[in-house]
């Protein structure tokens, strides 16, 4: 399981995704450019003492992601507000990226295409959106759940 971020608008969102991440053992893939700028102090103030327990990758582009090898082995799943299936019913695989669009602009055309499969999290009549942090622990939970895959709390494995 793997979790991307398309081009995030947001560091403090960026520092929480790689929070939720390491807390969770999931590396945090970030597809560039972000909107601030992005450099290692940026990402470990953010996500205070958790970017050291953290794997986070960095794609210069759309295309590096799409071409790198470990994204040709996994399904691709769009979280978007314009998805097709709810979170919650979709079957979700080990080798699964959650992939999460931008907090300004979701996610372009060409990202929708190549998804596996679009999902979005139902929310109630005339709410937009989720912090896509939230959204990414939504979706998170719910895949590690179903793929039986949540890390062991420490003393207890």
């Amino acid at each position: 399981m793997r979790l991307a971020l398309f081009q995030p608008d947001i560091p403090q969102n960026l520092g929480s995704a790689v929070r939720l991440g390491a807390c969770l053992g999931v590396p945090v893939d970030v597809i560039e450019p972000c909107g601030f700028p992005f450099s290692d102090r940026a990402v470990r103030r953010a996500a205070m003492d958790y970017a050291e327990k953290a794997e986070v990758v960095r794609h210069p582009s759309w295309e590096a992601f799409v071409g790198a090898p470990k994204r040709s082995r996994s399904r691709l799943l769009l979280f978007t507000t314009r998805g097709a299936e709810p979170f919650h019913s979709f079957r979700y695989e080990p080798d699964d990226i959650l992939l999460l669009g931008r907090e300004s602009a979701g996610a372009p055309v060409e990202v929708h295409e190549a998804a596996d499969a679009r999902l979005f999290i139902p929310l109630v009549a005339g709410a937009r959106s989720l912090n896509v942090v939230n959204a990414a622990a939504m979706a998170l939970g719910e895949a590690l759940r179903q793929t039986n895959a949540f890390p062991l709390p420490a003393g207890r494995g």
